[in-house]
């Protein structure tokens, strides 16, 4: 009796599975993507029911059916968490002969699975040609035994590692592709060393390649080799002219069998396999840099590629001392992250704070492809109506190869009176804390004896008597005075900068210092470009926003800083933008970038006149 119950609930079950089985039916075919002519392979039609009939295969073109269709059944069956789940398939199989080459289009299959009627996908699959040559040698040996051992050598043709790029000829700041690629016959284990080169003249970037890497049979040069993409990077060029892209090298490790006449050393000592060690060297590549055509718009920040911009304000009616928050979106493709940001000339009477940048990029074989968003903190400190302009923003545009000029909006902002004034908003950033008196409110009695003065030796109308009024008046009337003058010259915006830039200058580079130590890079590069040209802005009393590298140079001439220290102050600019992106050691970059601009900083201090 126990038996047919278990039977029947064994049979419960089974139905219920079926119910809860998924009820999405595919049909799907596969075939290997590349074969070689003469090599036999398997086309494969999968269903994921048994409930089949009037399976009807496609007409099989450029290749020979040596078998098929042959169908096999798989059924599986499990209880995960009281839960029950099943599984069918039917697979119907052919085996089939490349018989010549080229690349071939099999169409879909037909089938009826539970009534329905179901059509498989194509498959195509890419016939190669039959090896020319082998290429291989062979070379003799003696083991410590003895015993004859045949290893044949590894030729040239055997493991080939190319580098191409995606174009031979670009603009300056063009993206292009560098690939390295792997076409191997032999067993290759792995690299033991690789060293790429530095990439000079260039800015890098490296695509992340997947972990579990994709090899493919292909055809090259008269023989078929697996291959697969080993690196590659995005590469901008920085300069014009020829630049060469020097040889990497790559110290392979490759697995080879030997013939061993002692089957116990064959046994024991890897069954008659020895490791190869070969030095791979790519062929340089020369790139051929142009420079942009001449007449740059004023409006380009050294965009190259295909660019959009746009622009939004949070409000444009407020009250004087609010903050207003604008917001520009660079987006598109090519050199993002080394566009420079647009200039945008705000009113005179607004308090502009340095713009808070945000990037997202992500890495094609274009280039960088993204968008890049700049966000303003504005506070208008007077009553009227002001007009933020348009901004333009140019680019040069790869396809066309001509530049392209964009606006954003303009804006017409309306302030009224709001309470208070702006003396009393500027940026304050002393600490306000509530004084307390504690334990004064009553006091202890005194209960050791009081000293009596004689009579007639009265305080009162004494010297000490005017003096303690006296002094106390003088310290009050010089603190009014000195009081009144701070405000008078904290009033002066201007002026409190100026005087405090060199101090604030030194504070930035004190925490750019930190983030060297902490070898923290893109946060150390703008921490010193923050400092640079924050220092510059207070000091010669211009806005962030007017400065750029073209007017930095006269600025600093009219207040008496000479050509030479000028020219070290844009180099080190320059040199601040590029280092992030430069090969080699960057912490001795980092060093030679921190050492100049506190030098540069302290000259121009000795140098600026007012």
């Amino acid at each position: 009796m126990k038996r047919y119950l278990f039977l029947w609930i064994a049979f419960q079950l089974i139905g219920c599975a079926a119910l809860w089985a998924d009820d999405k039916l595919t049909f799907t075919a596969s075939a290997p993507e590349a074969v070689v002519v003469g090599d036999q392979f398997r086309l494969s039609f999968t269903v994921n029911t048994q409930q089949v009939r009037d399976f009807k295969a496609p007409t099989i073109k450029g290749f020979e059916v040596l078998m098929g269709p042959r169908s096999s059944r798989q059924s599986s069956m499990e209880i995960i968490n009281g839960k029950a789940t099943q599984s069918s398939s039917i697979t119907f199989t052919y085996m089939l002969l490349a018989e010549k080459e080229g690349e071939f289009t099999i169409p879909g299959a037909t089938i009826v699975a539970d009534g329905k009627p179901l059509v498989s996908n194509s498959v195509h699959v890419n016939v190669l040609p039959a090896e020319q040559q082998s290429g291989r040698g062979s070379q003799r040996g003696a083991n410590s035994h003895g015993n004859s051992n045949q290893v044949g050598s590894i030729s040239t043709s055997d493991l080939i590692i190319t580098a191409t790029t995606s174009k031979t000829t670009v603009y300056e700041q063009e993206a292009f592709l560098l690939t390295y690629k792997i076409y191997t016959a032999v067993d290759l284990r792995g690299f033991d060393n690789i060293k790429l080169p530095d990439f000079n003249g260039f800015h890098s970037q490296e695509i992340e390649q997947p972990n579990d890497r994709r090899w493919r049979l292909e055809h090259y040069k008269g023989r078929n080799y697996q291959t697969t993409i080993y690196r590659q990077f995005i590469l901008f060029p920085q300069q014009t002219g020829d630049i060469t892209i020097e040889s990497a090298r790559f110290d392979a490790s490759i697995a080879q069998a030997s013939q061993v006449t002692d089957p116990f050393e064959a046994l024991f000592n890897g069954g008659g396999v020895v490791e190869v060690k070969k030095s791979i060297f790519t062929p340089k590549i020369t790139m051929h840099v142009n420079a942009l055509p001449s007449g740059k718009p004023d409006s380009f920040y050294g965009g190259v590629g295909d660019f959009n911009i746009s622009s939004s304000i949070s409000t444009t009616e407020v009250k004087t001392n609010d903050a207003i928050t604008l917001r520009l979106v660079v987006s598109g493709t090519g050199n993002l992250k080394l566009v420079a940001n647009p200039e945008i000339k705000f009113p005179e009477t607004f308090e502009v704070y340095d713009p808070k940048e945000e990037s997202k990029f992500k890495l094609t074989n274009e280039g960088l492809a993204g968008n890049k968003v700049i966000e303003y903190l504005l506070i208008p400190r007077s009553a009227g109506s002001f007009k933020i302009p348009a901004t333009d923003f140019s680019y040069f545009d790869t396809k066309s190869k001509t530049y392209k000029t964009l606006k954003t909006e303009e804006y017409t902002i309306k302030v009224e009176k709001g309470e208070g004034n702006a003396t009393q908003t500027i940026a304050n950033f002393t600490n306000k804390e509530n004084l307390k008196v504690l334990n004064e409110d009553i006091r202890f009695i005194r209960l050791n004896e009081v000293s009596l003065t004689p009579r007639g030796n009265y305080f009162f109308a004494s010297t000490s008597y005017w003096l303690f009024y006296l002094i106390p008046s003088l310290v009050f009337a010089l603190f009014a005075i000195l009081y009144r003058k701070k405000i008078a010259a904290n009033s002066n915006v201007a002026k409190m900068k100026t005087k405090k830039a060199n101090k604030v200058a030194i504070k930035r580079m004190k925490q750019a210092g930190k983030l060297l130590v902490d070898n923290k890079k893109e946060a150390f590069y703008d921490e010193v470009l923050k400092a640079l040209w924050g220092y510059v802005s207070d000091k010669l009393s211009i806005p962030l926003s007017m400065l750029s590298k073209d007017n930095i140079e006269d600025a600093l001439r009219s207040h008496q800083v000479d050509d030479k220290q000028i020219k070290e102050f844009i180099a080190i600019l320059n040199e601040c933008e590029f280092a992030r992106f430069a090969p080699g050691d960057p912490s001795q970059a980092m060093d030679k970038v921190y050492k100049s601009s506190l030098e540069v900083i302290e000259e121009m201090e000795s140098q600026v006149k007012r």
